[in-house]
């Protein structure tokens, strides 16, 4: 049994600098337990259009996809002290324990440092509202990080995985879910 890490972002900007930082953060991943393998990135703008039509069978076929990783980055800008209209409206329409089995990594992009709260305050609660475990605090990213140099930032995501901790919470939530 593999396993893989995938990616939801819910910026409503297509290829946006919040879907660099998530692919960042996963990549992060990757270096710390190289044998977690790359599954699905769903950029939420891409489905924008579909979010509220009825019938619309795009949202759930990513959710889908996504439900079937073990390890998930779900990021987002910070919009009005908090995560985004759009992700908000993807999660809504997942099933009800989705997230089951699923270790999530929230991650939050900002201009300014006095929103790191909104990860944790915000994000992580629907995170595990949905069933996902997630090891430590969420992930905060100051816009000014963002300059694409994707490895050094990859680099920076790691490091903070591993002096919170949650590196080695990850690291024995996959080794448990393996056996």
């Amino acid at each position: 049994m593999s396993t893989t890490s995938g990616v939801l972002v819910g910026n409503p900007r297509p290829a946006s600098r919040t879907l660099g930082a998530a692919v960042a953060l996963r990549d992060a991943v990757h270096r710390l337990v190289p044998d977690v393998e790359t599954g699905p990135v769903v950029d939420a703008a891409e489905l924008a259009q579909q979010v509220f039509a009825p019938g619309a069978t795009e949202v759930k076929a990513a959710l889908a996809a996504l439900g079937e990783v073990n390890v998930l980055v779900v990021a987002s800008p910070t919009y009005k002290a908090t995560y985004t209209g759009l992700l908000k409206a993807v999660l809504d329409q997942a099933p009800g324990g989705w997230l089951k089995g699923v270790v999530a990594l929230p991650l939050q992009v900002a201009a300014a440092d006095k929103h790191a709260l909104a990860v944790d305050l915000h994000l992580r609660p629907v995170l595990v509202e949905l069933g996902a475990t997630v090891p430590g605090p969420g992930v905060f990213v100051n816009e000014a990080r963002l300059n694409g140099d994707h490895e050094l930032l990859t680099g920076e995501l790691a490091a903070e995985l591993e002096s919170t901790g949650v590196a080695n919470t990850l690291r024995a939530l996959l080794t448990t879910a393996k056996v």
